[in-house]
């Protein structure tokens, strides 16, 4: 999966698909922009797995139920300060209570707080703020929810690693990891396909 496909995901994922959440805060331009910086960042932290100790040095897994919890609570922080927008609030809550909670190595809490800065900012309102080096990947302007959907796929099918914040050789570690982990399940799959034509043989 790329970052293209998580983010399709995410915004064909409850709560985000529901037109009445989507297009419900009273602060919409700045929800869907945070909502899209919040499901950026859920993609980067998952796909950030696939490069082993580059990525995190502990492998966790961030669910659905993070994006859904911080998408809520961001919802309801917008509605309940109409003056400005709190952002010390949601980065603690989202980087350190909905996926930090999970997140048990020291290094990998300040990767995590740090990531979420990138999305959780001022700046994203900015019209040439972009998460990558790459032009396509920045927070479209507000529009309604299909909008977003044709967006998304109109972005590239791979993803390199600087959108995750690695080296761009990081991809042979990638690789590295998916050849290890083949070579390791191989093996299994065999033995349990050997083992069950041996059981159908006997009951003949």
């Amino acid at each position: 999966m790329c970052i293209r496909d998580s983010l399709l995901g995410s915004y064909l994922t409850d709560p985000i698909s529901d037109m009445s959440f989507f297009n419900g805060s009273t602060k919409p331009n700045e929800f869907k922009k945070l909502l899209f910086g919040l499901c950026f960042f859920h993609g980067v932290i998952q796909e950030r797995r696939k490069f082993g100790p580059l990525g995190w040095n502990i492998p966790y897994e961030f669910t659905d139920s993070d994006l859904r919890i911080s998408a809520k609570q961001l919802k309801k922080f917008l509605d309940d300060y109409p003056e400005d927008i709190p952002y010390d609030a949601l980065r603690y809550l989202t980087a350190e209570c909905n996926y930090g909670g999970r997140v048990t190595d020291d290094k990998d809490r300040r990767l995590i707080k740090t990531l979420l800065n990138d999305y959780y900012c001022p700046e994203i309102f900015k019209a040439d703020y972009k998460f990558a080096p790459d032009d396509v990947y920045r927070a479209p302007l507000p529009k309604d929810h299909q909008s977003y959907l044709d967006y998304i796929k109109k972005m590239p099918m791979t993803t390199s690693p600087q959108v995750f914040g690695l080296h761009t050789n990081a991809d042979i570690t990638k690789d590295i990891n998916a050849v290890s982990y083949t070579h390791l399940t191989l093996p299994t799959i065999y033995s349990v396909q050997i083992s069950v034509v041996a059981v159908s043989l006997k009951k003949k």
